[in-house]
């Protein structure tokens, strides 16, 4: 949500900027702007609409400098138009600002402007913030990074705010509060970002700034001070991450090739964690908190949409398999219903970003009523990283995609492996069970390729068919139950099919008369102890001549007899058959939203990273 791009050093800062903000299109925007520091003056341009708009706004007119920021806005504030577009400039026009987040007092503090004179050309909150600054500064006569450190004491919210000031040539200031900031070091230059993405192509050694952390960066210098004005000295890290991951690589979209990379990625998320010679997993994250895990009274997982799935499927799993009682929250709802926490719970929490911000807030509450906190996520030197007692990353790698592929089945990899070593740590489960699971994870990447390799065409067959419907269900039991919520959420924000996800049982509680001859029905009926009742819901589709399309395993006889349609997978044990269920989903999900034209890796209105409440 909002991308963030800074430069400064010797090379021109315009080229670099826009093609950060390229690389930030995946976390989803509605406009863009840049600020150029030239000489004594700063030169703004901003445009509704995609960094391509703002490129052709921008044709001839000047670029030159070697200090610039930019930005990719999703509206909050405002709606999306060129006059709300950042980067903003102050009533003076000595200072030039872009912010990600939220300044939830930005009202009281706009209306105190206002009665000083102040007159606002958008209708931002931004806006408001940095006019606050500028105003610091001139009634106190102080540094402009005074100015920033005693404003941010005063506003509540979220941030990451970039300001250049044309009196400070070569100097950005940077602050962030729940928002990510990443500042990349390279010979006399510094870049900054929202992710590393923008920096990959200059510098591989990097800073990730914390909470209420104020950054100076000039060309050959980086200070770092917290909101005390005390230095801080600057971790520097070294990223393992190449710019061809970032890239397409022959793709027509980043969600096919992010859906045709799961093999390799759930690969490396097993990769020296799951040593079948040895039966066990080594997962040091656990073992850092393995007496907390081995006697909690109780697991808490929090995460918001598709990990929220992933959650609660690691739900069935570990109670399955561990013999301990999991409760699944939406990180939204949890941190504001008072939960109650105590100091023998453990909260797992789920993201791919690591930055997501109603998880970060409910994990700061209930780290405040003593749980123990496991992060699962995706992004090295995240927040929720950083805040987490214990942890496991993921290795999905970038996910440029908005919609969640390969960061779900990666997430489920970790959170099966997870559920393992607490299980065999527990002693509820036989070392037989233990063994055969193992063995079941350790082939499923071998699987997903065989998906990829048999089913494509089919999968495209059927998507041209039903690709002008205008709703869905997806239904499910047991294990399957997670997956058919997935299932539909990937289709409504690929393809803006209205689709809902039910267990199949509750099908006759109310959704079944929705059923006509209209209504592609998804069933997830992988080989299982539900088959029998699966096909029975099926069979009351029909006889309501509902359309039935269904995800089947290898060697099924009898369902390809009654549905429509059918999309196979590798048989599998049910626990861990949702890693091979749910890519005929995505592939799904895909095709229809290309036969139907539209734009499948930045769907409307949705961001990858949501970082505001």
């Amino acid at each position: 949500m909002c991308g963030i791009v800074g430069y400064t050093g010797s090379r021109q800062a315009y080229p670099i900027v826009i093609d950060g903000l390229k690389k930030l299109e995946y976390r989803g925007y509605d406009s863009s702007g840049v600020a150029l520091q030239q000489g004594s003056s700063l030169k703004v341009y901003k445009k509704a609409g995609k960094v391509a708009a703002l490129e052709e706004h921008i044709g001839i007119a000047s670029t030159l400098g070697t200090t610039g920021i930019g930005h990719t806005r999703w509206a909050t504030h405002g709606e999306p138009s060129d006059r709300n577009a950042h980067p903003h400039i102050s009533k003076s026009g000595n200072l030039a600002m872009i912010h990600n987040g939220i300044i939830e007092n930005y009202a009281q503090i706009k209306n105190e402007l206002i009665k000083e004179g102040y007159q606002f050309q958008s209708d931002t909150d931004s806006e408001v913030l940095l006019n606050f600054i500028e105003d610091i500064k001139t009634n106190n006569a102080c540094s402009l990074e005074e100015a920033i450190r005693i404003a941010l004491k005063r506003v509540t919210g979220a941030y990451v705010i970039l300001i250049i000031d044309a009196e400070q040539p070569d100097t950005i200031i940077a602050a962030r509060k729940g928002s990510p900031l990443v500042i990349g070091i390279g010979n006399k230059e510094h870049f900054l970002g929202s992710d590393a993405s923008p920096m990959l192509a200059y510098t591989k050694e990097v800073v990730y700034i914390n909470d209420y952390e104020l950054a100076i960066v000039r060309p050959d210098e980086l200070i770092l001070k917290n909101l005390g004005n005390e230095v801080i000295t600057p971790f520097v890290q070294k990223l393992d991450l190449e710019l061809a991951a970032i890239e397409k690589g022959g793709y027509d979209h980043f969600m096919l090739k992010e859906i045709f990379e799961q093999p390799s990625t759930i690969a490396d998320s097993l990769r020296g964690r799951l040593v079948l010679h040895e039966s066990r997993i080594i997962l040091s994250g656990v073992d850092a908190i393995q007496e907390k895990l081995r006697n909690a009274r109780r697991v808490i997982i929090v995460a918001c949409g598709t990990s929220w799935h992933a959650g609660l499927l690691a739900e069935y799993v570990i109670e399955e398999l561990c013999r301990i009682n999991v409760e699944v929250e939406y990180a939204s709802e949890f941190r504001y219903r008072n939960p109650i926490i105590d100091g023998d719970d453990v909260i797992i929490a789920i993201s791919q970003s690591g930055e997501t911000a109603d998880t970060l807030v409910a994990l700061e509450r209930a780290k405040e009523q003593g749980a123990t906190i496991f992060g699962i996520v995706n992004v090295v030197g995240s927040s929720i990283a950083r805040i987490s007692h214990a942890g496991c990353y993921t290795h999905a790698g970038p996910e440029i995609g908005v919609a969640s592929t390969k960061a779900y089945t990666a997430q489920l990899a970790v959170l099966m492996l997870l559920a393992l070593k607490v299980a065999q740590e527990r002693g509820t489960i036989s070392n037989e069970r233990f063994q055969a699971l193992c063995h079941e994870l350790n082939d499923i990447p071998g699987k997903v390729q065989w998906i990829l390799d048999h089913e494509v065409d089919n999968i495209k067959a059927i998507a041209y068919k039903y690709k002008d419907a205008h709703d869905a269900l997806y239904l499910g039991r047991g294990y399957n139950f997670p997956t058919a919520l997935e299932g539909a959420l990937k289709l409504k924000e690929i393809s803006y099919i209205h689709a809902e996800g039910y267990p199949a049982a509750e099908m006759k509680h109310g959704p079944i008369a929705l059923v006509d001859e209209q209504l592609p029905v998804v069933f997830i009926a992988s080989q299982d102890a539900y088959h029998e009742k699966i096909i029975s819901n099926m069979q009351e589709i029909k006889a309501r001549k509902g359309k039935v399309i269904a995800v089947v395993s290898e060697g099924d006889e009898i369902t390809p007899t009654i549905a429509d349609d059918i999309m196979t997978v590798p048989l599998a044990d049910e626990v861990i058959a949702p890693l091979l269920t749910v890519v005929p989903l995505q592939l799904l999900s895909y095709y229809i939203g290309v036969y139907r034209g539209l734009d499948v890796d930045k769907p409307r209105n949705l961001a990858k990273s949501v970082t505001v409440e």
